[in-house]
Parts: structure tokens; sequence; C-alpha cells
């Protein structure tokens, strides 16, 4: 899905080359030069180009057999050197686990990046249906998934003014339901109970919970999560799920701060 992104000027390539990269992290699989192409915005000789370019400096790979395109050995390697300073999936790991054995359903740790938010960490459930909207890598816009409205709904008002002014397209590309005036509505009921609740508005019938994470400053930078089938999230059992869920935000909270001090 493409994004509309502030770019320096003259730096286009740099700006169209990184897109790729994010769209090549976020698929588990590897993903293929026409779902590249679409999913940027960019033709398919562009694409494959700036692809190709990507490849000789090892920052993607392809798979020989299949074609598909997956990151490459120098984003690896990068990554490591960057975890020591960005990484918390290694605080909250044990916190993300017994979220996901409390509920029994799907928990998941994400952190907000610009105006997205990118799944870090994924444990699964004991629950024997399971949904699989969210995995490590996947990104959406924030106001999107729970993790990203519960986010958004933290933001300074001026922050979230700002943010739904740069991406009037959120009704367009997600559904009525992210339009201006209910995506407020939502964000609203998300501060007053403390955690966010999508009822299937990325896929029908896949529910989830999110749970701002904020740092020692109070901004919320991550997200806790959990997803399932409909029917495990009835009225009588959001509020048990929703105090789990704001207990553990809580705890990786304070740890965060604690271990940042």
């Amino acid at each position: 899905m493409e994004h509309p992104r502030r770019t320096v000027p003259g730096a286009q390539a740099v700006s169209r080359a990184a897109a790729l990269l994010r769209l090549v992290s976020a698929s588990a699989e590897g993903a293929s030069l026409q779902n590249l192409s679409r999913e940027s915005g960019l033709s398919r000789s562009t694409a494959h180009r700036l692809l190709t370019a990507l490849r000789v400096e090892g920052l993607v790979d392809q798979d020989d057999a299949t074609a598909r395109w997956l990151p490459g050995p120098e984003l690896y390697l990068m990554g490591t050197v960057a975890a020591a300073r960005y990484d918390v999936t290694e605080l909250s790991r044990d916190i993300v686990r017994s979220l996901a054995v409390k509920t029994e359903e799907s928990a998941f740790l994400s952190t907000r990046r610009a105006d997205e938010t990118v799944c870090l960490v994924r444990e699964e459930g004991s629950f024997p249906i399971r949904s699989f909207v969210l995995s490590e890598g996947v990104r959406f816009p924030l106001g999107v998934a729970s993790a990203g409205l519960a986010i958004l709904a933290f933001l300074p008002d001026h922050d979230v003014d700002a943010y739904l002014e740069r991406h009037p397209e959120l009704d367009e590309q997600w559904g009525a339901a992210h339009g201006d005036t209910p995506l407020r509505r939502r964000l609203r009921e998300t501060k007053a109970r403390g955690y966010a609740v999508n009822p299937g508005l990325i896929v029908e019938g896949s529910w989830g919970m999110g749970a701002a994470v904020f740092d020692r400053e109070g901004r919320p930078e991550w997200a806790l999560s959990i997803t399932g089938v409909e029917f495990r999230f009835g009225a009588d059992r959001l509020p048990q799920l929703g105090r789990i869920l704001l207990s553990h935000a809580h705890q990786l909270s304070s740890r965060i701060a604690g271990a940042r001090r």
C-alpha cells in the first residue's frame, strides 16, 4: 500500500528504494515484482531497476525458484546494529507471551514508525481458531488496526489533526469507518475506555483490541494488541480482555521507562 510521504527534494530515488525495502520486509513469503510495483505505485521497469540496484548492495535478495524478492543479508546486519538502540522486543517478549496465555488469543507488540505501526512480536494463543491479519513486519496506517488506533488516540490533538490532514485517503483505502468523522469518534471512545476495539474493520469476522505503551515522556510509541475471531469478543468478555490488556501495557511501559533511565 502506498502512503503519501514527505521527501527531501532531489532524493526521489532514495524515497522509492526505501518504500520498496519496507514492502519487501513486510512480505514473509517474499514479494513478487508485480505486487511490489502495484503496492509502491511504481512502474514494473522502475521497481525492477531499483530492486536490482538494492540486490547488488545486498539489501534485498531474489529467490531463484520463485523470483520473489526477500530481505538481503546487509539489511539483516544493519538491523542487528540498529537493534541496540531501537529494539524493545527483548523487554517485551515475556509480557506478550503472558498476554497470549491469559487471553488465549494471539498477542502482538507493534511500534510506531512515522504514520504507521509495524508489528515486531507475535505470540500465538491457545484457542485453536486464529486470526492471521497481523504478523511480524506487517504495517498499517495509524488508526486502522487496533494497535494504531490506540496509539493515535493518545497523541496530542494537534498531532491527530495533522495526521488526518495528511491522510484523507484512509476511508477510500480502508472503508467508510476510517473517514474523518467516524474515526474521530472511535478515537474518543478509545481514549475514554483506555483501549481500542477493532470490530472486524480490516477483515470481516476478525476482531482486535489494542492498548498504547508509553515512553518515559508519556508518548505513545508502542502498542500491545490481541486478535481473534468475532465470537470471542462478545460484550460479556470485552471488559475482562480490556483489563488484561491495560495491565500488560502498563507493565511494559514501566519496564521501558526503567530500562532507559
